[in-house]
């Protein structure tokens, strides 16, 4: 198991990479939420970043999608260093974010749900036979089977409104997926679920950033694992060079564990 070093260095990804940081940080007053995080994701690549409550996922996230600005180091997308002003910023250059609550209005249908604040005209009227007709296909060809697009999406199973607020930002031109905790509060059958419309898209070629405090969820699609544990990174591995195991052992921190178990052995 060889981390890849994260601070004051370029981490490995390919050269196709869609968005890199290389050491940035984050304070809010007198907290250092972020030290030096360096990470990169490509196209038709999975990297998902790991860490427990307080690691800094959250900050991490909202510096990619635009609604924080990086304090220290560089925040590039397609080698061009910027600073993002807003979510709409990030959006225009293809960095979508979806997350937990999935900005979704249940008593909806599922097509008003796809198309919410894009809606597509005919003129002055909305053209509901297109938003019709483009959801249900959109989602097809994502693989998603949903009975009727008609449908309240808050009928739906977690699973099913996370593969379609995922369906959505594909269609409406994301390079970059970033997925907040998509499988935290799903059963195991939901979380598979979502994992085959994140190894859908990364397989449509979009790059996908997988935020979760689950290895056992990251690790069958993941191709890098960043770890982060109190806003700073713990190491970045390729698929290769770490287990499921290892990560999970590098997340809970392997003294604490050695302790506990130690702690609730049997006498």
């Amino acid at each position: 198991m060889t981390p890849q070093t994260n601070a004051q260095t370029t981490p490995r990804t390919a050269p196709q990479a869609i968005l890199e940081t290389r050491g940035i940080g984050k304070t809010f007053g007198s907290v250092l939420a972020l030290r030096e995080v360096s990470m990169g994701v490509a196209a038709g690549q999975v990297t998902c970043v790991l860490g427990d409550n307080g690691a800094g996922k959250s900050t991490l996230i909202k510096i990619l999608s635009g609604v924080h600005q990086h304090d220290t180091g560089s925040y590039l997308v397609d080698g061009e260093e910027v600073r993002l002003s807003s979510p709409r910023d990030a959006l225009d250059r293809g960095i979508a974010t979806v997350y937990q609550d999935l900005a979704m209005i249940p008593l909806m249908s599922v097509w008003r749900n796809f198309f919410l604040g894009s809606e597509p005209r005919k003129g002055l009227a909305f053209d509901v036979g297109k938003a019709r007709r483009v959801a249900r296909e959109e989602l097809r060809a994502m693989g998603i089977d949903i009975r009727d697009v008609d449908q309240p999406v808050g009928t739906l199973s977690g699973g099913e409104r996370q593969s379609v607020a995922i369906a959505r930002a594909v269609y409406f031109g994301a390079r970059v997926l970033i997925l907040d905790e998509p499988t935290s509060a799903l059963g195991v059958k939901q979380a598979g679920v979502v994992l085959r419309y994140i190894a859908r898209a990364r397989d449509r070629g979009l790059g996908v950033v997988f935020i979760t405090h689950n290895p056992h969820h990251a690790y069958p699609v993941g191709d890098r694992f960043l770890l982060l544990n109190r806003g700073a990174s713990v190491g970045e591995y390729g698929k290769d060079e770490i287990t499921t195991q290892e990560l999970t052992t590098l997340m809970a921190g392997g003294a604490e564990l050695e302790e506990l178990a130690h702690e609730l052995g049997r006498e």
